[in-house]
């Protein structure tokens, strides 16, 4: 005899399935060996660096860099990503990647409310919300990040688990991102007045329960709605990278689905919030890097009014390897090379076509500078930002939307793929 299926369990059923593609996703193919030498040596990086930091400035420097190297493994394992996953959304409609950004953003915003609500931080730090003022400097950032991001090949996370992993196109986004983040500090007076309202943080009107519960419904709905999108479309799946075999070896070598990254991730930011009492971010080392370099060349950084202003002339006062951000940023890009070396895939890769590298730098300096207009990037804006409840890191994500479009259509011009309904994947 047969039994029917209650209406609610197929619902719910349909909803954990995985949404269509136009063809099944390509099984993975086996992770090649270990590369043992690019292991040995980010291994001895890593550990000789961690040590230093820890004996020279402390534990909390050195949590705040072993935080950075969870986040390059669990990065780089996961090809957890923003720009591919808003490319193939925009491109074909394929949310998947959206989706387990919803994931990041839900949980990530959990624990934001939890540690923020209650105060609890370490090593003295109170955690309070990454907020942002709502203005054309907002608008035209993430925009302009966007557009960068298309161009350039990778976010800001991806610039750096890209860089350590070996990619030597990526290495050129990163000195334009530096560029472009320095630029926008040394002309700080040309924008700084762009008018701007002040910062909106759903919990100083609605409590930290009722700011996570809005956050949680709307990216419900999002995630909701980009499988409709995904249903009707059809698009291609995305590809499938290099993986080991067994479950147990996956831990180590990868690949991870990409759900686990995201929750990986989640739990290692809210260390850096509960470390360092701020939220993750990314694009401030760079601007910080790039006057380092200025002053190491004869000028002077500390003249320029952006390092005249609270907070970052203490940083550019300060040494580098005691910078929450750049910690996290060295550890992101050491993290990652250990992970692709032990998943067998680091290596330098050469010969770049002279409009990928155009396109590479190009895009890198449209990233930096989108930054420092935005107050941030795809990570210390959107997702510190969501998470935070402050309505910029929403408004963020949707201009960065409107800014990947753009991007598309730039993309050709450089010899650039776009991923196209008829493709076997994305």
């Amino acid at each position: 005899m047969t039994t029917a299926t209650p209406a609610g369990t197929a619902k719910t059923s349909a909803l954990l399935s995985p949404s269509p593609t136009s063809v099944p996703r390509p099984d993975a193919p086996a992770a090649p060996p270990v590369r043992r030498v690019p292991l040995a040596v980010s291994g001895l990086l890593a550990a000789a660096l961690t040590a230093y930091v820890w004996s020279a400035h402390g534990a909390k420097p050195g949590v705040l860099l072993l935080l950075g190297l969870g986040l390059g493994v669990a990065l780089f394992h996961s090809r957890f990503g923003f720009t591919s996953a808003w490319r193939q959304l925009v491109a074909v409609g394929n949310g998947t990647g959206l989706r387990a950004h919803a994931l990041l953003l839900g949980t990530t915003a959990t624990l934001f409310a939890l540690l923020i609500g209650t105060g609890t931080g370490l090593f003295g730090s109170v955690p309070a919300p990454s907020a942002g003022p709502l203005g054309l400097g907002l608008l035209i950032g993430s925009f302009v990040f966007a557009v960068g991001m298309q161009l350039g090949g990778a976010c800001a996370s991806g610039t750096l688990f890209a860089v350590g992993s070996g990619q030597t196109s990526i290495v050129l986004t990163l000195g334009g991102f530096i560029a472009g983040a320095t630029l926008a500090a040394w002309q700080f007076d040309l924008w700084k007045d762009l008018p701007a309202l002040d910062p909106v943080v759903m919990a100083d009107h609605i409590g930290w329960f009722g700011s996570w519960a809005v956050t949680i419904l709307v990216l419900a709905a999002i995630a909701l709605v980009s499988r409709r999108v995904q249903a009707r479309r059809n698009p291609p799946p995305i590809d499938a990278v290099p993986s080991a075999r067994s479950a147990a070896a996956r831990i180590l070598r990868g690949s991870w689905p990409l759900a686990v990254g995201a929750l990986a991730l989640a739990v290692l930011g809210a260390g850096v919030l509960a470390v360092s009492g701020g939220a993750w971010g990314i694009t401030s080392a760079f601007s910080l890097w790039g006057a380092e370099l200025v002053r190491a060349l004869g000028g002077h950084p500390e003249s320029w009014s952006w390092w005249q202003q609270p907070g970052n002339k203490e940083m550019l006062a300060g040494p580098v390897l005691t910078d929450k951000t750049s910690l996290t940023d060295i550890g992101i890009m050491i993290g990652a090379a250990v992970a692709a070396a032990l998943g067998g895939t680091w290596t330098l890769h050469r010969g770049v076509p002279l409009r990928t590298a155009t396109a590479a730098v190009l895009g890198g300096v449209l990233m930096g500078i989108g930054a420092r207009l935005a107050g941030g990037c795809n990570i210390g804006a959107y997702l510190a930002g969501i998470a935070s409840g402050s309505l910029h890191g929403w408004i963020w994500g949707a201009f960065a939307l409107l800014g990947t479009w753009a991007g598309l259509k730039l993309r050709p011009l450089f010899g650039l793929g776009n991923p196209k309904p008829g493709d076997g994947v994305c």
